[in-house]
């Protein structure tokens, strides 16, 4: 009796997804023939101008932690294992006497987590925290409206940024880096985050990313690390556009839900992984091979 009774609410809720169907369409034939005859006025973010960019990014001095330097002191040997993107900060400046282009500089602040070998023992994992700065030149075009919005309040920080609100937006992607290998050297001691030293303060809020505070006074050993990152940078400016509209972006199915009821239901939706058990073949690398030299340091296209 239950299996008949599941079986008919099945019935029932795919008919009711087929009249939801079937009522979307009929609006939107209406929507069609009345509300979307003439082009309409959109205020968006026009892209002016973009680079992409493949840097290797060597021998870069790591922070860490005050325990994590306790076991980089008594290491023999170090090896990274993986790194990801904390934050990117950007800034954008007017070039001089070259109308229309900005300067963006950008700040990379990487988590890179090593394996650290002290013996025969098996190794114990560390993270730590790299910077890198870099800076590109874009073409931004002009503009001397300055934009104002009811969502944003800047605060204290208003006396830096009203001079500032009509230039163009930077905008970086970034997928996370390749960690290409690590090493252990001597240093001369220094502090973190002291900006007389040779190393810019860190953010507070980037050292909160980590369990303790950030330090490197009194080291006697640090790691380099070196990285592959590659990155998009892009330039917007806010613009109004005509643009033809079709419809409203109407959501064409429903929302699946996880449920503590019937768990399986939603698993038996789940998509057999079926790759994850054939690995690919070499034909399906020899593009990629054939692209490059595959030394991830820059060489082949940019």
């Amino acid at each position: 009796m239950s299996d008949k009774c599941e079986r008919n609410s099945e019935r029932r809720d795919a008919g009711a997804v087929l009249a939801d169907n079937r009522a979307l369409a009929e609006d939107r034939r209406e929507r069609m023939r009345e509300d979307f005859c003439d082009p309409v006025c959109i205020h968006t973010d026009q892209v002016y101008d973009s680079c992409r960019e493949r840097d290797c990014i060597e021998n870069q001095r790591v922070f860490f932690t005050q325990s994590s330097q306790n076991i980089i002191d008594r290491a023999i040997n170090v090896k990274a294992k993986s790194a990801e993107i904390i934050w990117i900060y950007t800034d954008v400046e007017e070039v001089p006497f070259n109308r229309g282009f900005f300067t963006v500089d950008i700040k990379y602040f990487f988590r890179v987590t090593f394996e650290v070998f002290l013996g025969v023992s098996n190794p114990v994992e560390v993270e730590g925290l790299t910077t890198f700065d870099k800076k590109v030149i874009l073409f931004g075009s002009e503009g001397s409206a300055k934009i104002f919005t009811s969502k944003y309040d800047p605060n204290e920080s208003i006396s830096q940024m009203w001079k500032k609100n009509n230039l163009p937006t930077a905008i970086v992607e970034a997928v996370e880096p390749i960690a290409l290998s690590a090493k252990l050297v001597d240093a001369e001691c220094c502090c973190c985050g002291d900006a007389t030293s040779n190393f810019i303060a860190i953010p507070k809020n980037i050292c909160n990313c980590f369990d303790d505070e950030l330090v490197i006074d009194s080291c006697e050993r640090t790691v380099l690390v070196s990285l592959g990152i590659f990155t998009i940078v892009k330039i917007e400016r806010k613009v109004q556009l005509l643009v033809n509209a079709v419809d409203f972006c109407v959501p064409s199915k429903e929302c699946v839900a996880a449920t503590d009821e019937n768990p399986c239901a939603l698993f038996n939706r789940i998509r057999f992984p079926m790759d994850e058990f054939f690995p690919p073949q070499r034909s399906a690398f020899d593009d990629d091979i054939n692209d490059g030299c595959g030394c991830g340091c820059g060489c082949g296209e940019r």
